[in-house]
């Protein structure tokens, strides 16, 4: 099985840590990558557009209400 690649966009550090451990008890092949609000999370989805050397995610959990790119 190939690695899942996931990026979660969460500003909270507390759920941040609840989501990964979740995440990583599924015992599943995982690379997660962090971004702590919208303005992050584009610049991390934009640098994957620039550069084929970071995978894309294929997945994104999102918190519902970021900072800097909610408006």
């Amino acid at each position: 099985m190939d690695r899942l690649n996931i990026l979660l966009v969460e500003d909270n550090e507390g759920d941040v840590f609840l989501i990964s451990e979740a995440l990583e008890e599924l015992n599943l092949p995982l690379r997660i990558s962090f971004a702590k609000d919208g303005r992050e999370a584009l610049e991390f989805l934009n640098s994957y557009l620039k550069s084929e050397r970071n995978p894309a995610p294929d997945l994104v959990l999102l918190d519902i209400n970021l900072p800097f790119k909610n408006d």
